[in-house]
């Protein structure tokens, strides 16, 4: 868990035990404790370039929607 420059919490689940793939969460973290909207998506790889945050990201899918569906059974 650690918090970005906006405020918010971000969590990492590895998926198969090695650092990439894995899933990516962020949570508003002025909004915890109230109705909340996460925003959630799989880091495919590490950035390509060093000193660079971008990197190769899926944002939508079966395997997202069964981590949600994973989270909002946990919570």
């Amino acid at each position: 868990m650690q918090q970005n420059k906006k405020g918010e919490i971000n969590f990492v689940r590895r998926i198969h035990g090695a650092d990439y793939p894995r899933f990516h969460l962020y949570v508003d973290k002025e909004k915890v404790g109230k109705l909340i909207e996460i925003s959630i998506h799989i880091d495919e790889k590490k950035a390509s370039y060093e000193g660079q945050k971008a990197h190769s990201g899926e944002y939508e899918g079966s395997v997202i929607e069964q981590e949600k569906q994973r989270i909002l059974s946990q919570i």
